[in-house]
């Protein structure tokens, strides 16, 4: 058995990201970012009012109140189009552009107008409400790094800095493959020894939500024809997940017919509890990690190794982010294997496991509101000791 931390680094370091395409601003929602964004323009690209009111030139404001002649106006989308004269002002709404000469602007609320003759009750006050050219960013500007997923905000300023596409990485396909003869698809009619195949939908909305494409395979029955066969569907895909059979047990074909076939394992078993099965591999230039057959263990796993996995393949680098908490009971020492429980957040902010820590229980999973970690051998833990924490997604801290 591996540590989980040497697991992970071990899976990371045989993954590339995706290869690089550009995708038109629209469809890149989501995406990583394989290239920096760089501004094609600068923004504002002229100085720009950013009130309504008069333009001005700030050496003609002699005093407290000033009176100038109305020139004309600079509006948005139509500048004054000339230079301002000296003792006059320009009629300018919010970003408009600054007519040449002038170096201040009036808010409207300080003016008042009889015809062409304008009473201004400001005194010089040089740059006042302008926005000056580039003052968000200038042409050639680094505005977003490579490695950050495409948000919302990030379209809109890329799309500003005249960018109709951005360069992301190619969204990588996950294939998710189950095994077992005890399995029937959700809706099926399930037999007196059968379950339903939920594990493999949990897990293909957990890869969804890492922003890559999640690829159902089906079910591998328990002969080495239908392993085999899968193993054949696989091909061209990123990443293989596949969820059980990896036990040594007469039924249980999928590491017998991945060694047969020229698999290689890069590991067998994981330190880890629940999850010990975790093994992960490559067979005909096709990385797959294979994840244990019990549901929690599966999508405990998933936080641990998976989504890291899958964030390296989208050009992300992410690790599993644990916290600090207050432990609410009394924890025993653990054991060889680091162990993570379903735990539940208190409104004190103290945390404590729940009572059922089976493997096999996924309404505990959802009822748990972080996983509590246990270090290998790590010693007791009183009331008020601390412990590490990793909070679930969506799910309060």
């Amino acid at each position: 058995m591996i540590p989980v931390d040497q697991a992970r680094e071990r899976i990371l370091d045989a993954l590339k990201p995706t290869t690089i395409i550009s995708l038109p601003y629209a469809e890149s929602l989501g995406r990583v970012l394989a290239k920096p964004v760089v501004a094609a323009r600068t923004q504002p690209p002229f100085d720009a009012s950013a009130m309504d009111g008069y333009a001005v030139r700030s050496r003609d404001m002699t005093g407290e109140t000033n009176t100038l002649t109305l020139q004309g106006e600079s509006a948005a989308g139509h500048s004054l189009g000339r230079a301002i004269a000296p003792g006059t002002a320009a009629r300018i709404s919010t970003g408009a552009p600054v007519p040449a000469g002038a170096d201040q602007v009036v808010i409207q609320e300080k003016t008042e107008r009889e015809g062409d003759q304008l009473t201004l009750h400001e005194a010089a006050r040089p740059h006042a409400n302008i926005r000056k050219a580039g003052i968000d960013f200038f042409d050639g500007d680094t505005l977003v790094p490579a490695g950050l997923k495409v948000n919302a905000d990030m379209i809109a300023l890329a799309v500003g800095a005249g960018r109709v596409s951005l360069d992301v990485h190619r969204q990588p396909r996950i294939g998710i493959l189950s095994t077992g003869d005890e399995l029937v698809e959700p809706g099926e009619t399930t037999g007196p020894d059968q379950i339903v195949n939920s594990v493999s939908k949990g897990l293909a909305a957990l890869v969804s939500a890492s922003g890559c494409e999640p690829v159902y395979l089906g079910i591998a029955r328990d002969n080495p024809q239908s392993v085999h066969d899968h193993f054949e569907d696989a091909k061209g895909l990123d990443l293989l997940v596949t969820i059980g059979g990896a036990s040594v047990g007469d039924h249980d074909h999928l590491r017998r017919v991945f060694a047969e076939e020229g698999g290689a394992l890069d590991f067998e078993k994981v330190a880890l509890k629940p999850g010990k099965p975790t093994w992960f591999g490559e067979i005909r230039g096709l990385p797959v990690l294979g994840l244990p057959g019990n549901p929690v263990s599966a999508l405990v796993v998933s936080r641990l190794l998976l989504q890291p996995a899958l964030a390296r393949l989208n050009g992300e680098h992410k690790s599993p982010v644990f916290i600090p908490a207050r432990c609410a009971v009394d924890l025993p020492e653990n054991d060889h294997r680091e162990t993570y429980l379903r735990g539940q957040l208190n409104p004190d902010g103290s945390v404590e496991p729940l009572r059922n820590q089976d493997s096999s229980a996924l309404s505990a999973l959802v009822r748990a509101s972080c996983l509590i970690r246990r270090p290998i051998n790590g010693p007791a833990v009183h009331p008020g000791g601390a412990v590490d924490i990793l909070v679930l997604e969506g799910r309060q801290a």
